[in-house]
C-alpha cells in the first residue's frame, strides 16, 4: 500500500516548547494553588478574594473550553463542521445527573428513594435504564460509553455514505434536535422539562460546599489541560497529520491508500467522548441539566467559540471559550436584552474580518504569522 511522504508526517522534536511547558506549568498552578487559596483562604472583605459565584462561573466556562477544544479537533484538524455536539455534552451531563438524583436519597419532597418527579408521576419503580445510577462507578462508565456510543454509529453510517459538509452538519442538528424532543418527553424518564436538579451529595459528600465546588473546578481545570495534551500529542502524530491531509484533500488522502472513514470515525468518536466528559463536570457545578442543552444554539455555540477563538490552534478554541461566555457573563448582566445581538455581531465579524480568530489577531499585533495549520 503506497503512502504519503515520509516528511508530510515528520513529527517535532517535542510535545511543547519550552515556552509551552512553562504555560503549562502556570495554568497548573493557577488551578490548583491559585484558584482554591484566593476563594478558602482569603477573607471575603479582602479585594483579593474569589467569590463562590466566580468558582462556579470558571468551573463552567472550563467545561465549555474542553467542549471547544473537541470542536477543534474535529473541526479545525479535520474538516467536520459538527452542528450537534451538544447532544454528548447534555448525554454525559445526563449519566452524571442519574446518579446525583439517587444520591439525593430520602432527602426529596416526597421523602421517597426514587426522584421526585418519579414519585409525582407515579412510577412505582425504575425504568430500566436506571439500573446502575446508584453506581459511581457504573455512571462515569457511561458518561464515556453512551456518547462514545452514539457518535461511533451514527459516524459509521454518515463517513460510510461520504456525507460530507453542509449535508453533514444539518444531519447532525437534526439528530440533536430529535434527541432534545424525545428528552422532554416526561416517560422517558429524565424528569422532562424540567429535568435534574435540586443535587444533594456527590460520593456521599455535600456537593453545595465551598470545598466541593473548588474541587469540582481544580478537577475540571486538570481534566482541560489532560485533553489539551493528548490533542496536542494527536495533531503532531502521524495520525493527525492523516487528519489535516483530509481536512485539505481527501480525494487525494483516498488516492495514496489511507482509508479516510477509519480517521474521521475515530476522531468524531473521540471528540464526542469529550463532550460527554465536559457534560459530566458541569452539572454537579452549575446544579441542573435539561434538555435545552440539546438546543440547537447550545451545538451552535460551541462552534462559534472555536470560530472566534481560531481553528487549528487548539489553544485558539480554548481562549474563545473563555471570552465569547466571560462576555456573556457580563452582557447577561448589563445589557441582557442585546446579548444575543452582540454575539451574533462578535461572529460576523470574526467571519469577515479575523478569519483565524484571536490567536490570528495576537500573532498579527505581534508581528508574526499565525501557527501553521498543519
Amino acid at each position: 500500500m503506497s503512502a504519503l511522504p515520509d516528511a508530510t508526517f515528520a513529527p517535532k522534536n517535542s510535545l511543547l516548547g519550552a515556552k509551552g511547558w512553562a504555560a503549562v506549568l502556570a495554568a497548573v498552578v493557577v488551578i490548583t494553588v491559585l484558584v482554591p487559596v484566593l476563594n478558602l483562604m482569603v477573607p471575603e472583605g479582602s479585594a483579593l478574594h474569589l467569590s463562590d459565584f466566580y468558582v462556579t462561573l470558571l468551573g463552567k466556562i472550563l467545561c465549555y473550553a474542553i467542549c471547544a477544544l473537541a470542536m477543534d479537533l474535529i473541526w479545525g484538524y479535520t474538516g467536520i463542521l459538527s452542528l450537534g455536539h451538544g447532544l454528548f455534552f447534555a448525554l454525559g451531563g445526563y449519566a452524571m445527573g442519574m446518579y446525583l438524583m439517587r444520591q439525593i436519597g430520602t432527602d426529596g419532597q416526597y421523602k421517597s428513594e426514587m426522584p421526585d418527579f418519579m414519585v409525582f408521576l407515579n412510577w412505582k419503580e425504575f425504568p430500566w435504564h436506571w439500573a446502575f445510577s446508584d453506581s459511581f462507578v457504573a455512571q462515569m462508565l457511561l458518561v464515556v460509553l453512551v456518547p462514545g456510543l452514539l457518535a461511533f454509529v451514527f459516524g459509521y453510517f454518515a463517513f460510510r455514505s461520504r456525507i460530507k459538509g453542509v449535508y453533514f452538519s444539518i444531519i447532525t442538528q437534526a439528530l440533536t434536535f430529535a434527541a432534545m424532543l424525545l428528552f422532554f418527553r416526561n416517560e422517558t424518564g429524565f424528569g422532562g422539562n424540567n429535568g435534574f436538579t435540586d443535587f444533594k451529595r456527590i460520593l456521599d459528600v455535600p456537593i453545595t460546599t465551598a470545598g466541593m465546588r473548588v474541587t469540582l473546578c481544580v478537577i475540571t481545570g486538570l481534566v482541560l489541560i489532560g485533553f489539551f495534551l493528548m490533542a496536542r500529542f494527536i495533531v503532531q502524530s502521524k495520525y493527525g497529520r492523516v487528519l489535516q491531509a483530509i481536512r485539505d484533500a481527501e480525494t487525494r488522502v483516498m488516492f495514496t491508500g489511507y482509508n479516510p472513514v477509519a480517521y474521521k470515525l475515530s476522531i468524531w468518536t473521540l471528540s464526542a467522548v469529550m463532550c460527554g466528559v465536559a457534560g459530566a463536570l458541569y452539572v454537579p457545578q452549575v446544579g441542573i441539566i435539561n434538555p435545552g442543552e440539546m438546543s440547537p444554539a447550545a451545538s451552535i455555540e460551541i462552534a462559534i467559540w472555536a470560530a472566534v477563538g481560531g481553528r487549528a490552534t487548539l489553544i485558539g478554541p480554548i481562549l474563545g471559550a473563555f471570552f465569547v461566555n466571560g462576555a456573556k457573563s457580563w452582557f447577561t448582566v448589563a445589557f441582557p436584552e442585546y446579548w444575543l445581538f452582540f454575539l451574533g455581531a462578535l461572529f460576523i465579524a470574526v467571519t469577515l474580518f479575523l478569519p483565524q480568530g484571536l490567536i490570528g489577531l495576537f500573532a498579527k499585533l505581534r508581528g508574526r504569522k499565525p501557527e501553521d495549520r498543519a
